[in-house]
């Protein structure tokens, strides 16, 4: 999806970017498959703010996604290709043979009338989805389940990939986004190609009310408060924080510090680190 800029005839509209949606094939959703969305702006059920800088915004209504993808050996027709408020990434209105439809997270390729199908069988081409053990090594896949039957939960916002390394025995080797290598089971359902909308990251929002219309709010720098409200405030002029490293408005510590668990259940899995050389 190609990315349009403006004339500059305001400071805001010098930097700004934003989509041409030339890939949207339909502008309104498909009734059946939404829900409305209540805006939290980052309260809990008590009230209480528990996630700063959230509120106001544009109203949405929630998009149905199958992500496990369980409708096997029957082929269905993509109607069109739509845009998502609430994820990065395109989705895909598909009909099956029975005539139920679904949305499915749109892969890279993929286009209105073709038809993609799940289950063993299917053929290798963007959309489609299988259990690891049918895909080649080497194919580019996203929207991986970690569990069996649970639906998909890796790589599955815009221009995001992972690749299948190796398949031994019941688990095969998959190279997620961040550069990590992972085991997952060889009965785990993916989907095959790239997730649509890889321009997605080169947005640039270029101005605050921009941002005010995703629900964000305001975010004051620790720098600029007085000492009892940050502990990074106080100071004569532009003070420097003033300890080892960046910490939270609770002291806590803000860049660096790795919060994972030493003993983690899950390691066993992981062949190699994120970053790692």
């Amino acid at each position: 999806m190609a990315i349009k800029k403006y004339k500059p005839t305001t400071p805001s509209r010098r930097f700004m970017t934003v989509s041409t949606f030339s890939d949207i094939d339909k502008v309104q959703p498909e009734k059946s498959l939404i829900v409305s969305l209540k805006s939290k702006a980052g309260r809990n059920n008590q009230g209480k703010i528990t996630v700063r800088h959230r509120g106001g915004g544009v109203k949405r209504k929630y998009r149905i996604i199958d992500f496990k993808r369980d409708k096997d050996g029957m082929s269905a027709e993509v109607l069109s290709i739509e845009y998502d408020p609430n994820r990065s990434a395109n989705i895909a209105l598909v009909q099956y043979e029975d005539g139920e439809k679904r949305y499915i997270l749109a892969p890279l390729g993929l286009k209105k009338g073709v038809t993609i199908m799940s289950g063993t069988g299917a053929d290798i081409i963007p959309g489609s989805c299988l259990e690891i053990k049918d895909i080649p090594v080497g194919t580019l896949i996203h929207n991986i389940e970690l569990y069996p039957g649970k639906g998909g939960q890796f790589a599955r916002s815009a221009g995001n990939y992972a690749q299948l390394m190796a398949k031994e025995g019941d688990y095969a080797q998959i190279r997620l986004p961040s550069g990590e290598v992972r085991m997952v089971r060889c009965n785990c359902k993916a989907s095959i190609g790239q997730v649509s909308n890889p321009d997605h990251e080169n947005i640039t929002v270029g101005k605050a009310g921009r941002k005010r219309h995703m629900g964000f709010r305001p975010t004051v720098r620790g720098s600029a408060m007085n000492p009892n409200d940050h502990p990074h405030g106080g100071g004569e002029g532009k003070a420097p924080i003033g300890m080892p490293s960046p910490v939270t408005p609770w002291g806590k510590p803000a860049m660096g510090l790795k919060t994972r668990k030493k003993r983690k259940a899950s390691d066993k899995f992981i062949v190699k680190r994120r970053y790692s050389k």
